[in-house]
């Protein structure tokens, strides 16, 4: 046990770890306009955030051909400005510096194939960070479906007392994630989804900065 008292933290990455929201609407926007002319309202993209980018994208293509081909269209085009609109949240650096030197094992759980995720943590300077990444290409269902959060929990060893794990995220996927696999979740102030949609998911924690990760304790 750490002496904040968690057995782990996990985190997911865009939009809690990772500013990643424009270029995700800015690739939404682009291939929705190159498939279907036009381009739906951000908060249609939005609140897929979180979940696998096939099923975003499912609830756009008309068939299974224009889904294959919408995927392809936005993976390219988001590789293509991936560096240059891609940060770090502030504090991100150095909290998890900071979870590590106090010996608190660390996973990132995210929707993210590893490849782009792996780029992600690369330009946000968190590449070493993390003791085991779970990415959305490596699991059978992705978030909400606890598989991500318990598969983190299996590979940093954590059998029980999964009370004692925080999972830390910024939309609604992630939060049910966390509550399906037994842990206690905190919802971010600083991400793309407001607060009281955040709120319905009854998240164990509400965090407006990223070092309060570092001042909340398991309360039994």
């Amino acid at each position: 046990m750490t002496d904040l008292g968690w057995r782990a933290v996990l985190f997911d990455l865009d939009g809690t770890l990772a500013d990643t929201v424009e270029l995700i609407l800015s690739s939404f926007r682009h291939t929705m306009e190159v498939h279907l002319g036009a381009t739906p309202p951000d908060e249609e993209f939005l609140l897929g955030i979180g979940t696998p980018l096939p099923v975003q994208i499912d609830a756009f293509a008309r068939s299974d051909t224009e889904h294959r081909a919408m995927l392809a269209t936005y993976v390219s085009y988001q590789r293509s400005l991936h560096d240059g609109m891609v940060r770090a949240f502030p504090g991100a650096v150095s909290v998890l510096a900071r979870l590590k030197a106090r010996g608190v094992p660390l996973g990132l759980v995210t929707s993210k194939s590893r490849g782009i995720a792996c780029r992600t943590l690369d330009v946000c300077m968190l590449t070493n960070s993390f003791d085991t990444l779970v990415c959305g290409d490596e699991v059978e269902h992705g978030k909400p479906h606890p598989e991500p959060v318990l598969r983190a929990l299996t590979d940093l060893r954590v059998d029980e007392a999964a009370h004692r794990v925080l999972f830390v995220g910024d939309s609604s996927h992630d939060l049910r994630a966390g509550k399906a696999a037994g842990v206690r979740t905190a919802a971010v102030g600083w991400g793309p989804i407001a607060r009281d949609v955040l709120a319905v998911e009854g998240p164990d924690y509400f965090l407006e900065r990223m070092e309060e990760v570092l001042e909340i304790t398991p309360d039994d």
